[in-house]
């Protein structure tokens, strides 16, 4: 992840543009957004444990869990969970949440794991075994990664790795924004439909284009750590630097990759026909 953190701290002056993520500071701001879940939006959390439940899973692969806040979610409604990211700073509050609850059912047997996208399977591979039901890749975590070589590799041997994280007819669910509707001209949202925080004040939404080719979008986030505090001087703000998936361009990318010559794409979590111009699309392709 591409991130600057700019901060002001009140009775000081702003401390100006650092990258403080190595630092975790983004984790901690993070963790405070996002709290225990109880933000997180209704129809999301419908969708994601009634997809599952549907198709029968029964163990799923965290890819990008962050904190643990879905993957806490999905322990709860009984699921057996397995939990990687790359950033030891988002997995310390995971590990710590795992520890408070681990009298609770499931929590004890929770595994969390630091893991790199393309190394995952040597990473991980002492506990694919067989295969997992479902790998989900969710709140446009799959951005972040950059077309660094301009052929999209790198992009392509991360899906192919979650693919072979995954059983025989288990699936990869994934998302990422609607954005051809913003390269096209349209406005940017300014709410996050995943999850629904007080303490988020506001999202600002730019494109980066090198010789008139779309190439970042960057995402600033306005963020109150008090959230009855509606004073600017004391809020944070933090910089996604994200990579423009167009959705016929992502949809090949994952046919190709799955040998798969369809799949099923929602659109906010409700059938694509159902929603004009969504926020986010999310794909559903399963594993031959």
């Amino acid at each position: 992840m591409d991130l600057v953190f700019r901060t002001r701290t009140p009775g000081a002056a702003a401390e100006g543009v650092r990258d403080q993520y190595a630092v975790g500071i983004i984790a901690e701001i993070w963790k405070t957004v996002l709290g225990d879940g109880k933000y997180r939006t209704r129809v999301y959390k419908d969708f994601l444990v009634g997809l599952l439940r549907e198709k029968g899973c029964k163990r799923i692969l965290d890819v990008a869990c962050g904190t643990g806040i879905d993957s806490k979610m999905l322990i709860e409604e009984g699921f057996q969970v397995v939990s990687v990211d790359a950033s030891p700073k988002m997995l310390k509050y995971a590990l710590k949440d795992r520890w408070d609850r681990r009298k609770e059912p499931g929590f004890d047997e929770w595994v969390i794991e630091e893991a790199n996208w393309l190394t995952l399977i040597k990473d991980i591979g002492h506990l694919i075994d067989g295969g997992f039901d479902a790998v989900i890749c969710l709140g446009n975590s799959f951005a972040h990664i950059h077309d660094t070589y301009g052929d999209q590799r790198e992009q392509k041997q991360i899906l192919k790795n979650f693919e072979m994280c995954l059983k025989p007819g288990g699936f990869l669910l994934i998302d990422h924004r609607n954005y051809d509707h913003l390269l096209d001209g349209g406005v940017a949202p300014t709410k996050c439909i995943y999850f629904d925080s007080p303490h988020m004040k506001d999202i600002r939404t730019s494109v980066q284009s090198v010789s008139g080719v779309p190439r970042l979008v960057l995402q600033d986030y306005f963020v109150s750590l008090d959230e009855n505090d509606e004073d600017p001087e004391n809020r944070h703000e933090f910089r996604l630097s994200l990579y423009p998936h167009r959705l016929n361009a992502f949809k090949n990318m994952l046919r190709e990759i799955f040998s798969q010559k369809s799949h099923e794409i929602f659109g906010d979590f409700k059938p694509l026909n159902e929603v004009k111009d969504p926020v986010f699309f999310v794909h559903q392709i399963e594993k031959k």
